[in-house]
């Protein structure tokens, strides 16, 4: 099917698509200031935000942050409008220079790493006694910073892609029918910026091609058509992701793709690149043992930053577009646990296959508890997972629940709960359980019920849930697939988190 050229209307233009920096010699990119990994992991060891340490923060928590940055005075904070709930959205500014730069982070409510990240940029640049004035006099005499965190706080406030009117705030550039949507668009119209950064998270569940690893960090150029052209302004971008992947080799060698590149006409950041701003799409993706994606927060301070610092000096010029291209698109091959030639079969019919579980979340205050499921059976071996087994020699094991009733959470240790999951019970009956709602969770290797009936996983169906074992032929249960994770029963426990609830 031929498709339609799509007409762009907007009110929204901003300045030429000459860049102020174009006329950069090549002899000043020599003068570059550079930061080894070192010296970036000192200086986000020092500025992390203590007060931001989990995904599930509300706009309460950085409410208060902003007002003390705004009495320490190094930024300009203005309460730029209202969330539909009421909620106040703030800009922070930084720097008197006249290259305008814009980021924003969190229009999808339940896409919190950036906004971590940028509190920690804002401590930095409000910083002093670490060698790092000069970067910070570059930065504020060059640019003109501009801020935008958690431009959803409804959305966050439950954890929440879209807002309060179930709209996509990344799929209202071109309408503005949201108030938050219309109010970065408005933003946009009056800071005119020349860089934009566009700031999310993706699935943890996209994979490198050709690579067993998770995509920690991906990046994006965004098309200003649907042709997806180059012009100078996205050109732009891509300079600034080839030295952006540069510094993420060092930290996460191959881990780094590119998010897809159609062209959204009512995306913000195609918008963007197609007002004239070069603009740069991070999304932060997934890294074995970083459930709150502290360690990403961390990269993202680095790579923000260190492109900041380009931008003021123009030496992101130095870099060839056509680099750009080298890194590969992501891929939707990755899984929480990948089985492999498991017996599931029955006496009258044998079945040795694969299976790929996935873990989902459900938001609970501040907190979350998962569900694990099955996502996929059959030939995987292009399927990827965080943990993986080979199960050759081994079949399903159903799992027993135990009979003797607990008293209440508390008092039950890990060390109690790992010895029943090794003895084959999954779950026990628990007398009682706190008022509030919070109180049902807990990070125990076991199933606690309040209800008549529980029932573990008899069957591995599609979709269904993941409560079985691995067993060898002599009876010996060797793995433990508990709640969507896999653990090793001939191993410690101590170092595994479960996130956990009372039925």
């Amino acid at each position: 099917m031929k498709l339609l050229p799509i007409i762009l209307l907007t009110t929204v233009v901003f300045a030429s698509c000459s860049n102020p920096l174009s006329s950069t010699s090549d002899s000043d990119f020599s003068k570059a200031m550079k930061l080894d990994t070192a010296q970036f992991n000192t200086l986000h060891k020092k500025y992390k935000e203590p007060a931001l340490f989990h995904r599930r923060f509300k706009h309460s928590d950085i409410d208060s942050l902003i007002k003390v940055h705004a009495q320490n005075k190094v930024f300009v904070v203005d309460q730029i409008g209202k969330s539909v709930q009421g909620r106040s959205i703030y800009e922070l500014t930084y720097g008197e220079g006249d290259i305008q730069v814009m980021l924003w982070s969190q229009m999808h409510g339940d896409e919190p790493t950036a906004t971590m990240a940028l509190f920690d940029l804002f401590n930095y640049l409000e910083g002093k006694d670490d060698d790092s004035s000069e970067i910070r006099e570059l930065l504020k005499s060059k640019l003109g910073i501009h801020f935008i965190p958690m431009l959803n706080p409804d959305g966050a406030e439950i954890y929440n892609r879209r807002n309060a009117q179930s709209i996509d705030l990344n799929r209202d550039a071109r309408a503005g029918q949201t108030v938050e949507g219309a109010l970065l668009k408005a933003r946009a119209k009056a800071i005119v910026p020349q860089y934009g950064f566009n700031l999310h998270d993706q699935s943890i569940y996209y994979s490198v091609p050709g690579t067993k690893n998770p995509v920690t960090i991906s990046l994006l150029a965004p098309a200003y058509n649907e042709g997806r052209e180059i012009n100078e302004v996205r050109e732009g971008a891509m300079q600034l992701i080839v030295g952006m992947n540069e510094i993420l080799q060092q930290y996460i060698p191959d881990a780094v793709a590119k998010y897809d590149d159609t062209y959204t006409p009512r995306g913000f950041g195609d918008n963007f690149q197609s007002w004239g701003a070069s603009t740069v799409l991070i999304e932060s993706g997934g890294l074995k043992g970083d459930p709150e994606k502290q360690e990403i927060r961390r990269l993202n301070f680095i790579i923000i930053l260190n492109a900041l610092i380009q931008i003021a000096e123009g030496s992101y010029k130095k870099y060839e577009a056509a680099h750009y291209e080298d890194i590969p698109f992501n891929a939707s091959l990755l899984h929480d646990v990948v089985i492999r030639n498991l017996s599931v079969g029955n006496d009258s019919i044998s079945l040795k296959t694969d299976i790929a579980i996935r873990r989902g979340e459900t938001t609970v205050g501040r907190d979350y508890f998962v569900r694990g499921r099955v996502e996929d059976i059959g030939d995987l071996p292009e399927a990827i997972g965080y943990d993986e087994v080979d199960a050759e020699g081994l079949h399903f094991v159903a799992a027993k629940l135990a009979t003797n009733e607990v008293n209440d959470i508390s008092s039950l240790t890990m060390e109690q709960a790992y010895a029943l999951l090794k003895k084959g019970f999954m779950a026990a009956p628990v007398k009682t359980v706190g008022t509030r709602r919070e109180s049902s969770l807990h990070s125990l290797p076991i199933h606690l019920f309040t209800q008549k009936q529980f029932f573990t996983t008899s069957s591995i169906d599609l979709g269904g849930t993941t409560n079985f074992y691995l067993g060898d032929s002599s009876g010996n249960l060797k793995y433990a697939v508990f709640n969507g994770y896999l653990i090793d029963l001939s191993k410690d426990i101590k170092d595994l988190t479960f996130k956990n609830r009372v039925h």
